[in-house]
């Protein structure tokens, strides 16, 4: 009862703000509300269109369908969110998920698999290989936050150099053992079922157990982001490092601690999408990045840094599959779908650069 009155007094603040306005400032409100709401906007367009066209769009299958892609984005998409905060990026996510996943998979492959990478080797339990992973994410992000932090290097150098060595131990690696650099399948029927089995179905559909695992992480990057220390030191430095230093957070910790835990995401999710793919190659998570941070941008986490909800990532991740999606249902060339992302990313960093001029 109490929050339905803050609510219905809240509006009324507002209606009362907006009668007040000049007819200028109301046209200024409503050009704002519109371009702050592009996206979103055309996001419907394209959702009531696709539908026109192909009315099993919105199906439960289709949706479900766009809740287990998101889900598998969601993970890179998390941790880059806070590196983008502190207004920086990952170039390297997409290799450090890669190397993770190859590691899993060969880990991992069945007992009786002929072609299996260490042949005399037993198969790890899940749970070993899940935390070795992590942790190897987990010394990544931290080789790329050091170097950000004690050299005072962009993180787009940093990321790009990792990228690139992740990228040589990936190759070596896959031509280790037995392998000879074959794509690394033959997975253990536990470890499959363990990340792609499901325990509930909702519609009639299945749900895959790493849509859990998405949803725990999430929640979990929610009470980081605004239950702790580490989260309003993040806003800090991302907003200004030099009034944060002064105010006493530790922004080398802090940078460090974010890239660190962007690493452990990368780490699991590659986990997760060696069983997800089922077989592993070079290429597992290549330029996974970019998506990730696309669905950031468009949730309006801003390069300008300090700027970010946990909420608006996972709006953006899912409103980017949308559109993925309703493109190849439209037919649209995998070209083009390339030329439209991009133009989708270019118009979200504009009209966050134009929100961030309007403020200065």
């Amino acid at each position: 009862m109490g929050s339905a009155m803050k609510k219905s007094s809240f509006f009324a603040v507002r209606i009362q703000e907006y009668k007040a306005m000049s007819g200028r400032e109301k046209r200024k409100f409503w050009t704002n509300f519109f371009l702050n709401n592009s996206l979103y906007f055309m996001m419907i367009i394209l959702v009531v269109y696709v539908t026109s066209q192909h009315r099993n769009f919105i199906s439960a299958p289709s949706i479900v369908d766009l809740v287990r892609r998101s889900s598998s984005s969601l993970f890179m998409a998390l941790g880059l969110g806070g590196i983008i905060v502190l207004t920086g990026t990952d170039l390297s996510a997409g290799r450090a998920l890669g190397l993770t996943a190859v590691i899993s998979a060969s880990l991992l492959q069945r007992a009786d698999f002929a072609e299996r990478m260490w042949p005399t080797m037993g198969v790890w339990p899940i749970w070993a290989v899940a935390l070795l992973v992590v942790f190897i994410g987990m010394i990544i992000g931290f080789v790329n936050g050091f170097f950000v932090f004690k050299f005072s290097l962009h993180p787009f150098i940093v990321t790009l150099s990792t990228q690139l060595i992740l990228f040589g131990i990936i190759l070596m690696y896959v031509n280790a053992g037995a392998n000879a650099g074959r794509p690394i399948s033959g997975l253990d029927p536990a470890y499959q079922e363990f990340v792609r089995g499901s325990v509930v179905r909702i519609f009639g559909q299945a749900i895959p157990n790493y849509v859990w695992f998405a949803l725990i992480a999430t929640i979990v990057m929610w009470v980081v982001w605004n239950k702790t220390v580490l989260g309003k030191n993040m806003y800090a430095v991302g907003a200004n490092p030099e009034a944060a230093k002064v105010s006493g957070v530790n922004v080398g910790l802090t940078i460090i601690a974010i890239f660190v835990i962007a690493g452990a995401l990368n780490g699991f999710a590659g986990f997760v999408d060696a069983a997800r793919i089922g077989s592993n190659t070079p290429n597992t998570g290549r330029e996974f990045e970019l998506d990730a941070i696309a669905a950031c941008v468009i949730g309006g986490v801003s390069f300008t840094g300090g700027v970010g909800k946990i909420s608006g990532i996972l709006t953006g991740v899912f409103m980017l599959q949308v559109i993925q999606v309703a493109l190849q249902w439209l037919s649209v060339s995998a070209s083009l779908q390339y030329v439209i992302t991009g133009m989708i990313i270019l118009v979200a960093v504009s009209l966050d650069m134009q929100k961030y001029l309007t403020k200065k």
